[in-house]
Parts: structure tokens; C-alpha cells; sequence
């Protein structure tokens, strides 16, 4: 499988530190680009580096002279473009190989190009990034969706097939490409966020009789539904961007939906295989001897709402569903909390400077060691702690983030149960039968 994006680069004159912060993955300026796409801490290997017309030292300036020479200063700089292939589908020379050729076929000779196969991560990807303008004959790329489609997601399958790998088929779905973190859950039974969507449009489905109680069932769900245009769309509560019906999958478009409120009989609601949950005790090493308190009580709450804990709610919120495909994150952060016993924010926030001080300490002691074959295993001692401090110390600043998430969230769904306790209360009422006990 190749899943591919392309993303333009706009920016020349400010170059902002991306090479620096590795949790990014969109440059910003066509020199992040190619800096990015050549850093040698994520290729590993000069082998699997390569470029085009320019040389991997001098890119920047050797695009930036086209320019200049063609007078096209202005306007997209450039392009980038990552190619990802799935966890173990693929050996990094067969995937520099297939950059290559994927950069030779599109561009066709004609523009200066950089690939940096990087192997930093587990699935394999390369980033190939070009200049805007032609150092042949001075014309400007032109990248919209149907050029995409047509010429570089085309190659992309048509390489792929040549090398016996699977693609993304998205011919079931209208021809809408899927992010490729959602296809890789989709894959592996995960639940995504447009789950949630998809389970509340289907109980919608089902408390309706006309397509007007469907809206209004939304609407108290805290969707906003707008139909005046090209493509039905749809915001879920909390998200910024509206979604296409149709993105949803074929019977989710509203003509399908229509039909289900019709004919009820033909309605099945929507599954997309969600993992086994395994109920039982998150272990930390020690049983708290306490009632829990701070972070650590708030994850143990949000944990249980999402099912891991064995009082599984009969139906969470969407606030909370939303995050159901975090859930194996949210359990390393509860149980790096209960491993330290860290319940506020200042407790956090102390380790982690105690974190940084070792981080420091050992950087030091790196400088200091011989670079010789005999010292060789104290080098790679040091960086494997190196390698354990940092992951424990971005952990810490993602639970201090996370933590004000969770807190919303859980504010969200008691919001939303109050509410929904409240219309079951009311329907209920209303369903009593009015007895008159006047002779």
C-alpha cells in the first residue's frame, strides 16, 4: 500500500526550525522541505538520499536560481510530496526506488527534485520535494485535485502493482481518498472519529419517521447539517470543519438516508468491526491504597467511558466516542500517572525538569566519551536511555495537554447524558396514558 499527499510550499524568506521538531510533518517553507526531506537523522543513510538537476547541498539555492532566471520569484515555491507504504510492506531501497521513479514519470525531466527515504518511523516513507518552476523551459507546475488523481495517485498504484504491493482502494467510497491514518485503522478494526458520526447518524435513522425529525434528532445531538449547496455537509459537536454526507460512505448520503427512514425495514445499522475490549485492571506495579484524586482519577474516569474499565456505559457521548481510537495512548498516560503516583500538574511538571536534567546529563557524558570501537557499547548505553528520558519527557507534555482535553470532554458527555435522561423523562411522560377517573 502507497498512500500519497501532496503539499504545496509557499514560503521562501522564512525558514522556521522544522528539522528541529520532529513531531511536525508538514514543512512550511520550500527550505524546511528540503531540509526535511534530507535529514539525515530520519534517512539514516546516505544511500537513500538522491536528487535531480540540483545537488542535496546546494538545492535551495540552485531552485531559488531558476527562479531568479525565469523571473517566477512569486506565487507556490515548490512541492511536497510523502509517499508512505505500510509497516513492513516494503524494504527502504525498494521504496527510494520507487520515489524515484514516481518523481521521474510525473515530473517528466523538468524540475529540480530532492528524496529523502526516512526509516524513522514503522512504516517506511519517502518525501520528494521539487521546484514549482520548470529549469527547462521556465513553466510553473500546476498541482490541483484532478492532476493529482490522474497523474501522481495513478503512478503511484500503477508502481505499486509493478512491485506486487497492495494499494488503497477507495472506489467503494466515490472516489474520496482517505487520510491514511484513518485507512490504516479502518484496516486494523479501529474505531476513527467518523465512526462516532456514522453511529449517531444511524440512531438518528432510527428515532426518525420523516427526514425533518432526522435534522431536528442532529440538531439535538449538536450536529449542524447544511443542505443548500453542491455537497450535503455536516459538523459534529466540538469540530471545526463541516464533512461531506457522501464521505461518510454510500448509504450515508442523504438520498440513501431518506430511503432509510422510508423503508425502516431495510435499514441495518452501521458496524465497522470494533476491537475486542479486554475489561480488567490497569496494573501499575502497586494497587492504590487510596481513593484517587488529580490526573489520575480524571484518566481513570475518562478511561471508564470509553469502555476499558469494566463498567462500560451503555452508550457514550460523542464528546467521549470521538476519542475511542486514542485509547491505547490514553492508557500509557494512566499508567505512567499510577507508576510515578503523579496527581496534579506541578508533580508532572517537576518530573519532567527532573527528566530534562538527566537528558542534559547524559548529552554531556556523550560529549565526553572517546569516538572509538572499544567505547562503542557505552555509546549506545547512552543512547538507548537517551532514547527512554525523551520518550518519558514528551509523554509528560502530552498528558499536560491531554489532561485539560480529557476534562472537556467528560464535562461534555455528563452534559450530554443529563440532556438525554431528560428527553427519556419527557418521552416518557408524554407516553402515559390520560386516564379520566370522573364518573
Amino acid at each position: 500500500m502507497a498512500y500519497t499527499s501532496v503539499i504545496p510550499v509557499r514560503r521562501l524568506d522564512r525558514a522556521v526550525k522544522y528539522v528541529m521538531n520532529k513531531e511536525k510533518t508538514t514543512a512550511v517553507s520550500l527550505q524546511d522541505a528540503l531540509d526535511y526531506a534530507a535529514n539525515r537523522d530520519k534517512t539514516e543513510q546516505s544511500c537513500f538520499e538522491s536528487s535531480y538537476a540540483c545537488t542535496l547541498e546546494t538545492a535551495f539555492a540552485d531552485m531559488r536560481q531558476t527562479k531568479e532566471r525565469w523571473h517566477k520569484s512569486g506565487g507556490v515555491q515548490g512541492y511536497h510530496l510523502v509517499q508512505s507504504f505500510a509497516a513492513g510492506e516494503v524494504s527502504p531501497e525498494l521504496a527510494h526506488q520507487i520515489a524515484k521513479e514516481l518523481a521521474d514519470r510525473v515530473l517528466g525531466g523538468q524540475y529540480e527534485y530532492v528524496i529523502g527515504t526516512h526509516l524513522n518511523t514503522d512504516h517506511i516513507h519517502s518525501h520528494i520535494v521539487w521546484n514549482s518552476v520548470s529549469c527547462v523551459d521556465g513553466k510553473k507546475y500546476r498541482s490541483n485535485y484532478k492532476s493529482y488523481v490522474t497523474e501522481i495517485r495513478a503512478v503511484s498504484d500503477e508502481l505499486c502493482r509493478k512491485y506486487k504491493l497492495s494499494i488503497i482502494d477507495t472506489e467503494n467510497s466515490n472516489h474520496v481518498a482517505k487520510p491514511y491514518a484513518e485507512w490504516l485503522a479502518e484496516k486494523n478494526n479501529q474505531p476513527t472519529w467518523r465512526t462516532a458520526i456514522r453511529q449517531d447518524v444511524d440512531e438518528a435513522i432510527q428515532q426518525s419517521l420523516t427526514w425533518r425529525q432526522f435534522l431536528t434528532v442532529l440538531d439535538r445531538k449538536g450536529y449542524e447539517v447544511r443542505m443548500g449547496r453542491k455537497y450535503p455537509v455536516l459538523r459534529p459537536p466540538g469540530k471545526e470543519r463541516f464533512v461531506r454526507f457522501k464521505t461518510l460512505g454510500k448509504r450515508y448520503t442523504p438520498e440513501a438516508i431518506q430511503t432509510l427512514i422510508l423503508y425502516p425495514r431495510s435499514y441495518r445499522p452501521y458496524v465497522e468491526n470494533p476491537p475486542t475490549i479486554q475489561h480488567g485492571r490497569l496494573h501499575s506495579g502497586k494497587k492504590p491504597h487510596r481513593k484517587l484524586t488529580g490526573l489520575r482519577a480524571l484518566y481513570y474516569r475518562y478511561l471508564y467511558e470509553l469502555g476499558a474499565l469494566p463498567r462500560k456505559p451503555s452508550r457514550p457521548s460523542y464528546a467521549v466516542r470521538q476519542d475511542a481510537y486514542k485509547l491505547d495512548q490514553r492508557i500509557r498516560q494512566m499508567e505512567f500517572l499510577s507508576k510515578h503516583n503523579i496527581d496534579t500538574l506541578e508533580q508532572l511538571e517537576t518530573h519532567r525538569q527532573a527528566l530534562q536534567t538527566e537528558i542534559r546529563q547524559l548529552l554531556t557524558k556523550r560529549k565526553q566519551l572517546p569516538k572509538t570501537d572499544d567505547v562503542q557499547s557505552q555509546h549506545e548505553s547512552v543512547n538507548t536511555a537517551l532514547k527512554q528520558l525523551r520518550q518519558e519527557e514528551r509523554l509528560c507534555r502530552k498528558i499536560a495537554e491531554h489532561s485539560l482535553e480529557v476534562q472537556q470532554h467528560l464535562t461534555e458527555a455528563r452534559r450530554d447524558r443529563a440532556e438525554q435522561q431528560k428527553q427519556e423523562q419527557e418521552h416518557a411522560r408524554d407516553r402515559r396514558p390520560n386516564i379520566d377517573l370522573t364518573l
